[in-house]
């Protein structure tokens, strides 16, 4: 048996301004488990994305979440839970005022071949993206794959 205090689990750098990986620190072996605290306006991916071959299912407990799909925008609010499949893409935001609190679930653990796609003012569209630390290691940053255009910066 394995436990954790989420507040002493060390967090993880990006758009989220709360990443606890509480599967690793579990020492899960085939599931992820994410503790997310969204402020507003904050996302918990670095884009619009999809995971090839993993499922993630997203349990809000504090605020609400709207989850941009290809369907649409669906919100889900606190007490509820949301199921993406393998290759579906999604990206959950708080749009909101208060700030969100939720747990993310993927199954394998390993996300696998992940697709990110955030808008490119060079390129004029939304087009894929690779995720690097930059050179001092403070901040990672997201550049479009087709001209090489700084998209994003996460610390």
């Amino acid at each position: 048996m394995e436990k954790v205090r989420i507040d002493d689990v060390d967090g993880w750098m990006g758009p989220a301004d709360v990443k606890r990986p509480l599967g690793r620190e579990l020492g899960t072996e085939d599931v992820a488990i994410n503790y997310f605290e969204l402020a507003p306006g904050e996302s918990f991916a670095f884009g619009y994305h999809r995971h090839a071959d993993q499922e993630e299912v997203f349990y809000v407990q504090r605020g609400t979440v709207a989850f941009e799909t290809a369907d649409g925008e669906l919100p889900v609010e606190a007490g509820e839970a949301v199921r993406f499949a393998p290759g579906e893409y999604q990206q959950g935001w708080n749009r909101g005022d208060e700030r969100v609190v939720a747990l993310a679930i993927g199954a394998p653990a390993e996300s696998g071949e992940t697709e990110i796609l955030r808008e490119c003012a060079d390129c004029g569209d939304r087009t894929p993206q690779r995720i690097e630390p930059t050179d001092d290691r403070s901040a990672l940053v997201t550049l479009c794959e087709g001209c090489g255009a700084e998209t994003g910066r996460f610390t």
